[in-house]
């Protein structure tokens, strides 16, 4: 079983930053791929940031040179700095790993239990 913990949500000003942390635990041979999505209440959760295992990064329109997703492959952990942030970043957000259990064995994805960021006017 894979569990992944969440924490740096919380209440912030417009042009403010936070930090998310997500942290995987389990038995797992890889994590192929980290990502952090975010939801509002009656809304598709959407991508906002991914990174694979060599690096390579993804980010959605809205938050292109805002935001920066990064991980520690020893520490099995994504972060998420996001800057400048604005009204419109609030949301509850999710972390997800896809990971990998034997070599070219099938992939699974696992989700955090989201942590809420709201950004004040």
């Amino acid at each position: 079983q894979v569990q992944l913990v969440e924490s740096g949500g919380g209440l912030v000003q417009a042009g403010g930053s936070l930090r998310l942390s997500c942290a995987a635990s389990g038995r797992m041979l890889s994590i192929n791929r980290m990502d952090w999505y975010r939801q509002a209440p009656g809304k598709q959760r959407e991508l906002v940031a991914s990174i694979t295992s060599d690096g390579s990064t993804v980010y959605a329109d809205s938050v292109k040179g805002r935001f920066i997703i990064s991980r520690d492959n020893a520490k099995n952990t994504v972060y998420l700095e996001m800057n400048s942030l604005k009204p419109e970043d609030t949301d509850v957000y999710y972390c997800r790993a896809i990971v990998r259990f034997a070599v070219a064995g099938p992939e699974y994805q696992y989700w955090g239990q989201g942590t809420q960021v709201t950004v004040s006017s």
